[in-house]
């Protein structure tokens, strides 16, 4: 579970994050939704302890972030961009020196790359180097990066930017079998399409406050509109920023 308690951040002369609180829950996808500038990477790379808030605090798993980031990033999986991979690298050399920072032995890391390879299903490509690979092998081997320390909780920052039809379409299905396997997963986007898709929770953020938080369904009900997009246009008071 993650838990984001008022979060305050000011970059430069820009307020990000506004006094900012909310909830993930395991075994649920929770999305921030809002435009462009609304905070929503600020918030994410608060909640992972790579900014310091200037207020407030985020946990994971009751754990401080700031007090103890060791402990907290143990229950973290971050999501990294796929095309950023050590191209020079096998997945399997990839993902095993990513568990063994996470503070695995390297026994133990062995054995975890080889479980999460089978996972995804990625034993054709796991010893060819990444150079070359597709957009969705690329993002197969990310996420494995990320989930192989097996934490409880997943963090991604608009996962499906870049990626294909095909890709965007898988990278779903895992993330719904992960919240299925009890999960927290959040993760950020201002695409209506892919948060009403796999949502349970949505935090609609603008000018870095939450502007509203329900299910896509209840959303839609407090506004008395029928689609996501038309009901986030209402919250926010404007139609900037929007992706189809």
């Amino acid at each position: 579970m993650i838990t984001v308690s008022n979060l305050s951040k000011k970059i430069g002369d820009v307020q990000a994050l506004d006094n900012l609180s909310f909830s993930a829950h395991d075994g649920h996808i929770t999305g921030l939704l809002g435009p462009n500038g609304a905070g929503k990477t600020t918030c994410l790379r608060t909640v992972f302890g790579l900014l310091a808030a200037d207020e407030g605090h985020a946990e994971i798993d009751g754990i401080d972030v700031a007090k103890e980031p060791t402990k907290a990033k143990a229950q973290l999986g971050l999501f990294p961009d796929p095309f950023g991979l050590y191209e020079r690298l096998s997945p399997r050399e990839y993902i095993s020196y990513f568990a063994e920072l996470s503070g695995m032995s390297k026994t133990d890391a062995k054995q975890a790359t080889a479980n999460v390879i089978a996972q995804l299903k990625l034993e054709d490509i796991a010893d060819r180097r990444c150079k070359g690979f597709s957009q969705g092998q690329r993002m197969k081997t990310a996420l494995a990066q990320a989930i192989v320390h097996q934490p409880t909780n997943i963090i991604l920052d608009e996962p499906t930017r870049g990626l294909d039809v095909m890709s965007t379409r898988l990278l779903r299905d895992i993330l719904i079998e992960l919240k299925k396997a009890g999960h927290c997963v959040l993760f950020s986007s201002h695409v209506m399409q892919e948060v009403a898709a796999l949502c349970d929770q949505v935090i609609v953020m603008a000018n870095g406050k939450v502007v509203a938080t329900g299910s896509p369904e209840e959303l839609c009900q407090q506004t008395g509109e029928t689609s996501l997009e038309e009901a986030f246009i209402k919250l926010i008071g404007t139609d900037e920023g929007i992706a189809a």
